[in-house]
């Protein structure tokens, strides 16, 4: 009887703190994104990028990606609360009001977008308004509860970042910024999915529809496994057209063993907490793949 008294009595929220704003911009999302729109900056000219332009550029992409994720909050406050894993965010217990963060949100995403345009250029503020579109909207809004393909579709948004970081400084769209934008691409849903094995069940009791939920685990660690294959193809078409070297080569090969490795053993099923795991370590890995992407650029100009 005690514990039914408990679970009616009101539940006591606590004020919001400044620091409950910065928790809506998704500080480490931003930080991975970031470092590839700067690796995307470095690649698109022969020596470094002029400083200007990776300041502002780098300045504008992440208050627009963070304008972004508020609106992932605000979008997604009531399946937050249902989720083990986003039940703490601001939103999801109602300790920020919905309109502060709502305005929040905008005022971060108008504050990017428009530095861009006005410091950077426009080609840059166009193609950064479109990620913000495609994942706040496009993703959030409707694929992500429409689809169990809905990372496949609304990864290209979140992929977008080094072609962003390109074109600040070429103001152009080149190839091989969308190559970059390719390995993003299919990087994301073994990221991804690996995540959704993991907490299968809190997604169900949200009714959100990913794959695992719609279509079992086995499938989704088939998907898995093929698209991590995917990804390891991907990964060597940098070497493969040209537009990176035997240090290129040499360090992808080594990463994606271990990437393999790990998505193997969530493919197999035999190790429970292998999904996580792999999650956890391919962040790494797109950071690592980035960063040897720009060791390798370097290494060339230096004529090693």
């Amino acid at each position: 009887m005690r514990d039914v008294m408990i679970s009616q009595a009101p539940q006591v929220v606590a004020p919001w703190q400044w620091r409950d704003f910065i928790t809506l911009g998704k500080p480490r999302v931003v930080v991975v994104m970031l470092v590839c729109a700067l690796v995307g900056m470095a690649l698109a000219v022969p020596g470094l990028p002029p400083t200007k332009a990776v300041v502002l550029g780098l300045v504008g992409i992440g208050l627009a990606a963070s304008g972004a994720a508020a609106f992932n909050h605000v979008l997604d406050r009531r399946l937050d609360a249902l989720m083990l894993r986003t039940a703490s965010r601001p939103l999801a217990t109602r300790r920020l009001p919905t309109p502060l963060a709502l305005g929040w949100a905008g005022l971060l995403s108008v504050s990017g977008i428009g530095l861009l345009a006005w410091q950077v250029n426009a080609l840059t503020a166009w193609l950064t308004l479109a990620s913000l579109i495609g994942y706040a909207l496009i993703y959030t809004a409707f694929l992500k509860r429409a689809t169990p393909q809905n990372i496949t579709i609304g990864g290209l948004a979140g992929a977008a970042p080094p072609l962003l970081g390109w074109a600040a400084v070429s103001g152009e769209v080149h190839p091989d910024a969308l190559l970059l934008v390719l390995i993003v691409f299919a990087w994301t849903p073994p990221h991804f999915w690996a995540l959704a094995i993991h907490k299968r069940d809190e997604y169900a009791r949200a009714k959100v529809p990913m794959l695992p939920v719609t279509h079992g685990e086995a499938f989704t660690r088939l998907q898995i496994w093929l698209y991590s294959w995917l990804t390891v193809a991907v990964t060597l078409l940098p070497f493969a057209t040209g537009m990176s070297g035997i240090v290129y080569l040499v360090g992808i090969t080594a990463l994606n063993a271990r990437f393999m490795v790990w998505y193997w053993r969530v493919w197999r099923g035999r190790d429970s907490q292998a999904p996580i795991g792999a999650f956890w370590f391919s962040i790494r890995y797109i950071l690592g793949v980035f960063a040897i992407l720009l060791l390798d650029h370097y290494a060339v100009l230096a004529g090693v």
